[in-house]
């Protein structure tokens, strides 16, 4: 009789394209696993619209697997307990699940469970499913690799599938009535699941996604243009393989239908080629995390350890969290953020690029707030990036973006500002990104007593850019950043022209 075989799901919440799950089906009966882990939960990364979207994605693996004529094991703890205990009742032969890169929590969870696998000789199957590659030596190569693995078979969901019997003694938790951590308040968080994830792919390749190009820096356009699939892609319910070949054919047919006579919308053909770039760029900063773990928590610098942190200003970051900073660009994105989990990358690197100049905040405790509320929290594209628009990595442009100038370019009518911020719906747009400039009698005929209303600036433009760009420059100017510089470039850098992954 075949011995069963444990499918620990992660974040890979599907069974199309699923490496592990149709290995194991292939073997022996089933035992399909996820569990919620305390150490996770209750970490200072981790915030409610997450496990809202957990729990939908969840459910609706549930209502796949039971299809096939199975069940999800749902288990809360610590995850080799888990083990011990399911290995104790059921004799499960082999683990099989894919391969992540996540935070510092994880990445010491999987150190633990390797150790246990050994001790108890279970082998544990670890597959990839994204484009990042164990033990990398070096980048050379590196984006051959991940073509080679985006352009292999899709992997279809097991017709047929032998489940084993869910033991009687474990108690299979319902993802609805699991009250470890209170659901999102905000009513605008995306909602979870394969179905969801298929529907957004569709409506973007066949409807929104031709002006994406040109439209992806406006939150104003921002918000149909771009694909919406990253909180989908941090879950799993869609793979990035997948994704990239599903755009990657649907190009082909648009070229076919051009060569045809067909009518195609120009915008088309250059932007399913930045979001195919995208796709790939998603894997390239989680490989810079796979290489260097420590980067959750420290610059990949270190000639600019101690630049910021000294200088801590707690009470502008709360009005930054909060949106109360005075610059209306700033504080509507951050509004947004709050209330929908969800904003293009242009605003996101603003944001960040103010807290850390305009600021001088640390990035640490600004990327944990950011992590808590984008829905499609991805560490290893999320703690480069905030580096990155702080000016730590040592091999990117400093980039310290005008939230006026940002204003004018991206919300030219305030549109997205009077949208997020209402104190300021009656000011003209010559004044919506610098309402502070009003004069007394301004203030009383708009309707908005600066001060009161809506906060002043809490530091002023030009004085914070000029002190942040010398302090910068005096730090990367150095014989020891150079060096330093060159290092992290051979280790972490492109082989290919820099772009953006930051959804």
């Amino acid at each position: 009789m075949k011995k069963p075989q444990l499918v620990w799901f992660k974040k890979d919440l599907r069974i199309e394209d699923h490496a592990p799950f149709a290995e194991a089906a292939s073997r022996g009966p089933v035992i399909a696993l996820f569990v919620y882990e305390d150490e996770i939960i209750n970490a200072p990364d981790y915030a409610g619209r997450h496990h809202q979207f957990l729990n939908e994605c969840l459910e609706e693996l549930n209502d796949q697997l039971s299809r096939l004529g199975g069940y999800l094991l749902i288990q809360r703890g610590n995850l080799v307990q888990v083990l011990q205990q399911l290995h104790e009742q059921t004799g499960f032969e082999q683990i099989w699940s894919h391969e992540e890169t996540g935070n510092a929590i994880s990445y010491r969870r999987d150190i633990a469970v390797s150790a246990w696998c050994r001790e108890n000789r279970i082998g544990w199957n670890e597959i990839p499913q994204t484009g990042v590659v164990r033990r990398l030596g070096n980048r050379d190569g590196w984006a051959g690799r991940w073509a080679q693995r985006m352009n292999a078979p899709i992997i279809p969901a097991p017709p047929n599938v032998t489940f084993y019997s869910k033991p009687e003694s474990l108690h299979l938790l319902g993802t609805s009535a699991f009250s470890g951590i209170a659901s999102d308040s905000a009513s605008s968080i995306q909602q979870g699941g394969r179905k969801q994830a298929l529907q957004l792919q569709r409506s973007f390749l066949t409807e929104r996604g031709a002006g994406y190009r040109k439209e992806m820096s406006s939150p104003l356009t921002a918000e149909e243009s771009c694909s919406r699939l990253s909180p989908y892609f941090t879950f799993g319910c869609l793979s990035i393989r997948e994704a990239y070949q599903t755009a990657r054919d649907y190009r082909a047919e648009l070229y076919d239908r051009k060569k045809d006579g067909q009518k195609i919308a120009p915008g088309w053909f250059g932007s399913l080629k930045s979001y195919l770039g995208r796709l790939r760029w998603h894997c390239h900063f989680m490989q810079k995390l796979e290489d260097e773990p420590s980067i959750e928590f420290s610059n990949f610098s270190r000639v600019y350890d101690g630049l910021r942190e000294n200088e801590w200003n707690e009470e502008w970051h709360q009005a930054w969290c909060e949106g109360q900073t005075g610059y209306p660009l700033i504080d509507a994105v951050m509004r947004c953020l709050n209330e929908t989990g969800w904003i293009n990358f242009r605003m996101r690197a603003m944001v960040m690029s103010f807290s850390s100049y305009h600021l001088w905040n640390h990035w640490r405790e600004p990327s944990l707030h950011l992590a808590r509320v984008f829905t499609d929290y991805e560490p290893g594209i999320h703690y480069s990036q905030a580096q990155m628009q702080s000016g730590v990595t040592g091999i990117n442009t400093i980039r310290i973006y005008s939230p006026i100038k940002q204003a004018a370019d991206q919300d030219p009518q305030g549109e997205f500002i009077k949208r997020w911020i209402p104190e300021l719906e009656g000011v003209p747009i010559d004044l919506i990104a610098e309402p502070h400039k009003m004069t007394s009698m301004e203030q009383m005929m708009f309707g908005c007593d600066i001060g009161k209303q809506y906060p002043k600036p809490i530091v002023e433009h030009a004085i914070a850019y000029k002190s942040a760009q010398s302090r910068m420059f005096a730090a990367r100017g150095t014989k020891a950043a150079r060096i330093e510089a060159g290092q992290v470039q051979k280790k972490h850098g492109s082989r290919k022209r820099s772009s953006r992954a930051w959804r």
